[in-house]
């Protein structure tokens, strides 16, 4: 792997890292005591400043240090977080994210200083004047916590002397958790005992956060009547340091040397050779049974090494979707093998591409699951923006989640970004109120915005749901009248009132701010919405809130479609939003103010001849084919010349030269060689009204 590889993979690694990094930090200011969060915080910046040193981007590992200093006391509860330095540290997320993409950008930018120029205030103000910051309203100090030994001899005399050892031990019990350990060897038998003499000692082994200054105070009025000696076993810095041998402690007490040490440890004899001195088993049968044991360690060694390495793999995405594109063509060479298989009527040709089509569409599956992407992380970038909006607008907003495992193909994912965050945006300048606003209104003065994922079907349901004023009907009628979108005396449906909003252009706010009031953003989130197969519903009760329902397939690589066909062209409509084919006769025919409507089983339902919406050429055949759809809860049809049968669809993109064909949404390639056009039925649909 070259130098430049090893550096994508820690941008890679360090993206994710900073997403965890924002997650654990909003949710830290909800916390500050998780230490669990802590740990995490403190974890991801420890990788990203060690990981980046290794691989040439010092600058970031130069500023991430000043801020883990900082955590690190954090960690050892020698500070508390306080707002402003989460503040900082989501700002610092947002400097090193620069840092990642733009190469050029360096540790001298001025928010880069800024930030160091803070959490390096922080760490001085610790480390010169730990009272005075124990004082102050953020910042408060306390000792590291540790473990030390003491050893405490009394003199013998030392009860004649007044004072009571036992109150010293019990002193030190109540500094921290303590283990005392008693020395009695030098008690004398009963008729030697001198009952005012003290015969034992102590050892006791005290975790605490005071000092040996402090441990050594207990002791201060009997220091010249005792063996006192306080040393440090462990600061407790290192929680991933194997435990302590009993042979490293033995050492550390000064009881045993290092030769002694491996003297003892020759000497020791392992249980296989104390069995055969024993006489209990032979060599021949040791050998064997170690051979055994030998072999099992070593096979469940290889199986625990390839477990982990199987569990989980870093792959590029541009490999993923040339995976999906093989599997495209696969399908597409499957559905001719089919198609020539039952135009020769061979039962053996028959019977193979059978077993290639089940084989086809097994690894269509896989390959499709292993695109798919849980869209908590695309919601979790939301609580940022709604924490740092919603105090740049004064109001007190909580942003809630739903459905965050929910998968959806990765293109998806990538695309649906943007919509969502107009949509977030909308949700918290226009529709959650000012907290005094709300209080006078009833309501709480914290606002809330409810972001939830649910599959249906072959779909993902999003909806963003907020508490806020609701949209204003009869504003929104009157913009739009005053633009001429509609006629003075039209009569509209809430449903219709409502997608007046995403007319190009159109906003009800009366002054433009940073965050909106141009109205270029719904027409935008309608355009992407629907250029992702994807529908867009609003309902809305003014004083209440608002709830805005996005519907998106789960992936856009391979769909179900009907395949259908005019003259000799073939067309394909998906099939999760077809209702029913019918015949459709001339006699059928008939038109309503302008309409052309089908009567089905006591329903009108308006439809639309393709061929002529095609401004296609050529002879009608006598019965033609009604394809009715369902979309927002109406039915429409589509007049086709046959109906072929259900088809596995790999989606092209058409070429430059057809950008200009709104109803045509794609291509795919069937089994013959032949293109069937993919349908944007949702076009169609919306020009028809």
């Amino acid at each position: 792997m070259s130098a430049d590889m090893h550096q994508q993979v820690f941008i890679n690694e360090a993206t994710e890292l900073l997403q965890e990094l924002e997650q654990s930090l909003l949710e830290l200011e909800d916390d500050p005591c998780d230490q669990e969060l802590i740990a995490r915080v403190f974890r991801a910046m420890h990788t990203i400043k060690g990981s980046g040193a290794m691989f040439g981007f010092e600058h970031i590992a130069s500023l991430v240090h000043s801020i883990e200093t900082v955590y690190d006391m954090v960690r050892n509860e020698a500070i508390c977080i306080s707002r402003e330095m989460l503040d900082y540290s989501l700002k610092s997320c947002d400097v090193i994210r620069e840092m990642l993409t733009d190469t050029n950008m360096k540790a001298d930018s001025p928010l880069a200083l800024e930030i160091a120029a803070f959490f390096g205030k922080a760490a001085n103000v610790i480390k010169q004047e730990p009272k005075a910051a124990a004082a102050g309203p953020v910042l408060k100090t306390k000792g590291s916590m540790a473990t030390y030994r003491i050893t405490f001899k009394p003199n013998k005399n030392i009860l004649l002397q007044g004072s009571n050892p036992t109150l010293l031990i019990n002193e030190l019990k109540e500094m921290g958790k303590a283990s005392v350990v008693v020395y009695t060897s030098d008690v004398p038998d009963l008729e030697e005992l001198e009952p005012d003499f003290c015969y034992i000692s102590w050892d006791v082994i005290l975790t605490t956060d005071k000092s040996e200054d402090d441990i050594r105070d207990v002791f201060i009025f009997v220091m010249d009547e005792c063996d006192l000696t306080v040393t440090l076993a462990d600061d407790l810095s290192g929680e991933d340091a194997p435990e302590k041998r009993i042979g490293e402690i033995l050492m550390q007490r000064g009881y045993l040397s290092q030769q002694q040490l491996n003297e003892v440890l020759n000497e020791k004899k392992f249980l296989g050779q104390l069995m055969v001195e024993k006489g209990i088993v032979s060599p021949e049968e040791l050998d064997s049974a170690l051979v055994e044991q030998a072999h099992i360690k070593n096979v469940r060694a290889q199986k625990s090494a390839a477990a982990e390495a199987a569990s989980s793999i870093r792959v590029p995405s541009e490999r993923l979707d040339a995976l999906v594109d093989l599997v495209g063509e696969l399908v597409t060479v499957q559905a001719r093998l089919s198609q020539v298989a039952g135009s020769r009527n061979d039962a053996d040709m028959l019977k193979v591409a059978e077993e290639v089509e089940r084989l086809v569409w097994d690894l269509r599956d896989n390959t499709m699951s292993i695109r798919m992407l849980e869209i908590g992380s695309t919601f979790s970038r939301f609580k940022r923006l709604v924490r740092d909006l919603s105090q740049e607008l004064g109001k007190e907003i909580e942003l809630v989640t739903f459905g965050g495992e929910t998968e959806i193909d990765k293109t998806v994912i990538e695309k649906l970004g943007d919509p969502l965050v107009h949509l977030i945006r909308n949700s918290i300048d226009h529709g959650i109120e000012l907290p005094a606003d709300r209080v006078a209104a009833g309501k709480p003065a914290k606002g809330h915005i409810t972001l939830q994922a649910s599959h249906s079907g072959d779909s993902v349901l999003i909806e963003i749901v907020d508490d806020g004023r609701g949209i204003n009907k009869q504003a929104v009628l009157n913009k739009a009248k005053s633009k001429g979108l509609i006629a003075e005396n039209a009569e509209l449906s809430d449903k219709e009132i409502f997608e007046l909003i995403f007319a190009s252009g159109f906003s009800t706010a009366e002054a433009v701010s940073s965050v909106s009031g141009r109205g270029v953003g719904m027409d935008v989130v309608r355009r992407n919405i629907e250029a992702l197969r994807g529908t867009i519903d609003i309902n809305s009760v003014q004083g209440v809130g608002t709830s805005i329902s996005l519907k998106l397939p789960l992936t856009l690589a391979i769909i179900d479609g009907l395949l259908v066909s005019i003259g000799n062209q073939f067309f394909i409509i998906p099939l999760s939003i077809v209702n029913e084919c019918i015949e459709f006769r001339p006699a059928d025919n008939k038109s309503q103010s302008g309409r052309r409507i089908i009567m089905v089983r006591n329903e009108l339902i308006p439809y639309v001849p393709l061929r002529s919406f095609f401004h296609m050429t050529g002879e009608e055949p006598e019965i033609q084919q009604i394809v009715i759809i369902s979309v927002d809860g109406r039915r429409v049809g589509f007049v086709v010349d046959s109906v072929v049968g259900d088809h596995q669809t790999v989606i092209k993109s058409l070429g430059k030269m057809f950008k200009e064909i709104d109803c045509i949404s794609g291509a795919s390639v069937l089994g013959d060689g032949s293109v069937a056009l993919i349908i944007d039925i949702l076009k169609i649909y919306g020009d028809i009204g």
